[in-house]
């Protein structure tokens, strides 16, 4: 009985256990993985090679101008949408080459740079040129646009130019260096600028007149000194 009720102690295993499989070396960090080739030397997997951009160039080729460019007015505009507010800008805009010639331009976009851009566009396609005369106008002329009046007036030299900002703005651009201005009715940027245009659409010179009536400058008769015709 004590035989039986002996506990059997478990067989052993005497065989070795095999060790577990070592992990495979990693090729290379992550950071360092080469696929499709070194790009900067432009080998391999079809890279681009060193594709570095040169400065920009001017559209008008030298990169300068010799306009005139005077911002008059910049507008923004808030559109409440869901996410919140959206922002819009208008930008009003004189050029001009200070030798008779001037235009304005209007240009609207989400970036006040965009605008400004469109709108010197703008100006620069619808130049026109006004007569002048000796550093001003040839004679007095009134202009009219919606609710603002301009009055443009010739001053002798040395005078200056007599006007507000917007006014003085179109008059620098057109070349002008001596008119006396008034505005009258509306105050708004876009309107006086306009009225100011129409007043300088108004200007004729002395030869466009005559021709209109048909007539001719007649030359002066050269003076004679009065001793010479006494003798």
């Amino acid at each position: 009985m004590a035989d039986d009720k002996a506990i059997q102690a478990p067989a052993v295993n005497t065989t070795a256990a095999a060790p577990a499989a070592a992990p495979a070396p990693h090729s290379g960090s992550r950071g360092h993985d080469n696929r499709g080739g070194d790009r900067r030397g432009g080998g391999g997997g079809g890279g681009g090679g060193n594709r570095r951009r040169g400065p920009r160039q001017d559209r008008d080729g030298d990169g300068k101008s010799d306009l005139f460019e005077k911002v008059v007015s910049v507008n923004r505009c808030a559109k409440v949408v869901k996410g919140g507010r959206r922002f819009s800008f208008s930008a009003l805009l004189v050029v001009g080459d200070r030798n008779g010639k001037v235009g304005i331009g209007f240009g609207k976009a989400n970036e006040v740079s965009e605008a400004v851009r469109k709108a010197t566009e703008a100006a620069k396609k619808r130049m026109e040129n006004f007569p002048r005369r000796e550093g001003t106008i040839p004679h007095e002329a009134l202009g009219v646009f919606d609710g603002a009046r301009v009055l443009l007036r010739p001053a002798s030299p040395g005078t200056g130019l007599i006007a507000g900002g917007v006014v003085r703005s179109v008059i620098e651009a057109a070349g002008l260096r001596d008119v006396m201005t008034k505005s009258l009715g509306s105050s708004t940027p876009s309107n006086v600028v306009r009225a100011t245009l129409d007043a300088l659409r108004q200007l004729r010179s002395q030869d466009t007149i005559l021709k209109l009536r048909g007539r001719t400058i007649r030359a002066k008769a050269p003076k004679v000194d009065k001793t010479e015709k006494a003798v």
